[in-house]
């Protein structure tokens, strides 16, 4: 109940997917009525959680990123389905958890063709989520995907698999992975009497049978008057069978009654329509699209993230650090003059520029000495630290570190801000940087300012 006197009934939505569904016939025509397409959205949503608790595993209000991928329902290929088929996953079956086995590493082509995965296209965004939990720091050891059982998959799923991760809480379901069929969009058409359908060419045009029932307008909007439209309206939805089903009650009983919405219905007369029958040649064929939703819960992935990468030093355990990987990280290096002095400052003001212009973000730390600075930057994961010293006056070297290693090298300072870059988007590793220009001894640098 919300509004100032608390007595206006307001309604939370439990997922982002059912805005994507109402614009179908919108987003159908920015795809140029073409299957299949996806739309995406994140935002909030709610759920009636009866005991909120464990951090951001089990709250009331928590963001939503989800994926609406329509599909001709009859064709689940998916053109990209060769780019993860031969990944290898750890399937937790609805046959082994009722036969009581543990998960097991089994090839995505092997899952599809055993029809352990119901088609190519959920097999697919399943590649994807492992892909992209991996490229955001998940531990590949503890992550699973669980199909949902008989008695818990919803009734109008073809299949269903939760990406499970294994945190302090036991194996805390992430992301889920349904094929929902044509569920949603036919339920929205028989709310709101509006088709919700896509075409595709036949190969070759062919002559159907259709029976379709006419509404006498004149007699109607005498009848019903403010409600003809709507009834009509509800009239050029039905389906054949219902058609069918209305011609048997008006033989037996010269009248039929039908729903408008929930809570009113209209009772029509023989009078009021024709019902008929003729062959058509079409060229198109309508369908109601299916749906291959994969839904992510942002915060229990944060929460896993925090929990996968959190190390300890192995030499000093006040010492922690995430090592969460380079591209995610939201600080991409630290720039740490060694000291205050005014001879360093021209550095540090051009490495700025540089970072800036090149769209990395940095943290600036010029307090303490540079092994408190760096045990700082590590604890907010930061990946990579530029340190300037006095060395840097003669030979306009810099010295880079990253975080996981501890390892430092001596790279020009007119490379540097690219080499970040490079490490910052995969497209460089550190081991490749390294081999480059060699691993460099902090303890060979200057700490005292040239002679004046």
């Amino acid at each position: 109940m919300i509004g100032p006197s608390g007595q206006v009934k307001g309604f939370l939505r439990p997922e982002t997917a059912q805005g994507i569904f109402v614009n179908f016939k919108r987003l159908l025509e920015f795809n140029q009525r073409r299957l299949p397409f996806a739309a995406a959205q994140v935002g909030n949503a709610f759920r009636n959680e009866i005991s909120p608790r464990s951090g951001l595993i089990r709250v009331r209000e928590f963001t939503l990123a989800e994926i609406e991928h329509f599909v001709d329902p009859f064709n689940k290929s998916h053109p990209k389905y060769e780019t993860i088929a031969d990944l290898e996953l750890n399937l937790y079956t609805a046959c082994n958890q009722m036969d009581g086995k543990a998960s097991e590493m089994v090839r995505i082509r092997d899952a599809v063709d055993r029809k352990i995965i119901a088609n190519e296209t959920l097999a697919y965004f399943i590649g994807r989520i492992y892909l992209f939990m991996i490229k955001l720091g998940v531990d590949h050891k503890r992550l699973r995907f669980r199909q949902h059982m008989d008695n818990e998959m919803a009734h109008y799923a073809t299949d269903c698999w939760d990406a499970e991760c294994l945190t302090s809480y036991g194996w805390v379901e992430c992301v889920g992975c349904a094929d929902r069929s044509c569920f949603d969009l036919l339920q929205h058409t028989k709310a709101t009497n509006v088709k919700l359908v896509a075409e595709k060419d036949l190969p070759v045009p062919k002559v159907v049978n259709v029976v379709e029932i006419v509404p006498n307008k004149g007699l109607m909007g005498k009848h019903f008057k403010s409600n003809a439209q709507k009834v009509m309206t509800r009239l050029n939805v039905l389906s054949e069978m219902e058609i069918k089903s209305i011609e048997e009650a008006l033989n037996e009983q010269n009248e039929f009654v039908i729903d408008l919405d929930k809570e009113n219905k209209v009772t029509i007369t023989k009078e009021m329509v024709t019902i008929k029958r003729y062959e058509k040649k079409v060229h198109v064929e309508e369908f109601t699209p299916g749906v291959i939703e994969p839904s992510f819960g942002i915060g229990r992935i944060m929460h896993t993230l925090f929990e996968h990468n959190f190390r300890i030093r192995e030499d000093d355990e006040q010492r922690t650090y995430f090592a969460l990987p380079a591209i995610v990280c939201p600080i991409k290096c630290s720039l740490l003059p060694l000291s205050n002095h005014a001879t360093l400052r021209s550095f540090v003001t051009q490495l700025s520029t540089q970072l800036s212009a090149a769209d990395i973000s940095f943290k600036f730390d010029d307090a303490g000495s540079i092994g408190k600075r760096y045990a700082r930057t590590d604890e907010i994961s930061i990946p990579f630290a530029i340190t300037i010293d006095f060395d840097s006056l003669k030979d306009e070297m810099v010295t880079l570190r990253e975080r996981d290693s501890t390892e430092q090298i001596r790279i020009p300072m007119k490379d540097v801000v690219n080499t970040v870059k490079e490490l910052s988007t995969n497209c460089r590793q550190w081991d490749d940087v390294r081999n480059q220009y060699g691993i460099f001894d902090p303890s060979q640098s200057s700490s005292e300012p040239p002679p004046q």
